[in-house]
């Protein structure tokens, strides 16, 4: 376990998580004068991660916190995708989008998730505590605070906890119930993304490979001289019982579920075998009737994860992190009420995301116009899914009556 020290001594809140929505929410509580502590179960920020998407609102929130211009030039910068056969040929190319981020021409941002939390990493700056290697054991809570014991660390109490620690959240376990109450998987589809040698020469460029039998690689190269960052997966007619902290056991699953596939498989497993930033989940989603118990509060996929379908999963929490401070610094005097207003201002929001996710997963592959050549299922336009939001202005907060 290693920390720092926060630089700020007012109301205490404890975030567990380390990544998009937890270090957003910790920049924007520190801005606003709350005593932030961040505790990640990783030894430090975790590598890997599939390429993110910054969308619409999303977009907004980066700019007022400075970083907009950082995420531009870090940004993926694709210049297109091509789709091969089991032999490697090709049978279709595009410049004008890619699979996982959409169309290039779009004001959207695509950026990798661990360059994205590095940029928000560096924007928080010293402003909060940091606990890594260790999490949260236990939380106990009455009308002024949460008791908090952690696996190393020594006990402490907080004003609040924020549960920011993703779609196998241990925050939402311990506060709320086991995660089947509140998991919805659906399509049956389990990918994993790691980094592996640029074996293929990829330079700001895709290449997808899809089975009949819905296994599928891709590939992204962003230097010819970097690890590319690699997605493969399958789908199954049924789910798949699995356990989210074995990777040793994921691997074994992954590589017996797509052996014997063609184009380059056989290589991506190998490098997949020893990849030491290896990440497998579920196409799923968190849907829960309230995101929050007393002074324990969920944030991004730890309350309401949306799923890949769509590319708006870390705008969604993104936006929820921004609204959750801002209530909260609003309501400082009364935390519960600050709760209450980013729960009711946030979730139709938050439901219709979702319910384009499922909608999106339910239609059928469209055909193409006569003589055009596509991919199978075709490429989505994510921009075309990103809902508006009205952000408050909560720079000067004051509290309501």
């Amino acid at each position: 376990m290693n920390s720092t020290t926060p630089t700020c001594t007012d109301t205490r809140v404890l975030v567990s998580g380390a990544s998009i929505s937890g270090l957003t929410i910790a920049y924007w509580l520190a801005r606003f004068g709350f005593a932030v502590t961040v505790v990640e179960r990783a030894p430090h920020l975790r590598p890997g991660g599939h390429a993110l998407d910054v969308r619409g609102p999303a977009l907004e929130v980066a700019e007022r916190m400075g970083i907009l211009p950082t995420i531009r030039d870090r940004s993926t910068k694709l210049t297109g995708i091509a789709v091969v056969d089991s032999a490697g040929q090709e049978i279709f190319r595009s410049t004008e989008s890619t699979l996982t981020g959409g169309r290039l021409d779009s004001p959207d941002v695509e950026i990798l998730r661990d360059d994205l939390c590095d940029v928000l990493h560096e924007a928080v700056g010293s402003q909060v505590e940091y606990i890594f290697g260790d999490s949260i054991a236990s939380l106990t809570q009455d009308e002024s605070g949460v008791d908090v014991t952690f696996v190393t660390a020594a006990p402490r109490r907080f004003e609040l906890v924020i549960g920011a620690d993703g779609l196998y959240s241990g925050v939402r376990r311990i506060a709320f119930g086991p995660d089947e109450q509140f998991l919805r998987a659906f399509g049956d589809l389990y990918v994993a993304t790691f980094g592996m040698p640029n074996f293929l020469g990829l330079e700001r460029w895709q290449v997808m490979y899809q089975q009949p039998d819905s296994v599928g690689a891709l590939v992204m190269g962003l230097r010819k001289d970097v690890n590319a960052r690699t997605y493969l997966g399958f789908s199954a007619s049924k789910g798949i019982d699995y356990d989210f902290r074995d990777i040793d056991a994921q691997k074994r699953l992954l590589a017996d579920r797509v052996a014997g596939a063609g184009w380059v498989i056989p290589q991506i497993v190998e490098h997949m075998l020893h990849a030491t930033d290896f990440h497998f989940y579920s196409l799923s989603q968190v849907r829960m009737n309230s995101w929050s118990r007393g002074r324990v509060v969920l944030v991004g996929d730890a309350g309401y994860a949306v799923s890949l379908g769509t590319g708006q999963a870390t705008s969604v929490a993104m936006v929820g992190a921004y609204v959750l401070a801002g209530e909260l610094a609003t309501h400082k005097d009364d935390l519960v009420l600050g709760i209450a207003a980013y729960e009711h201002g946030l979730r139709a929001y938050v439901i219709r995301n979702q319910d384009i996710a499922l909608e999106q997963n339910a239609k059928p592959d469209e055909p193409t116009d006569e003589g055009e050549t596509a991919p199978p299922g075709g490429i989505p336009d994510f921009g075309a899914l990103t809902l508006p939001f009205a952000l408050k202005n909560y720079q000067d907060p004051v509290r309501l009556p």
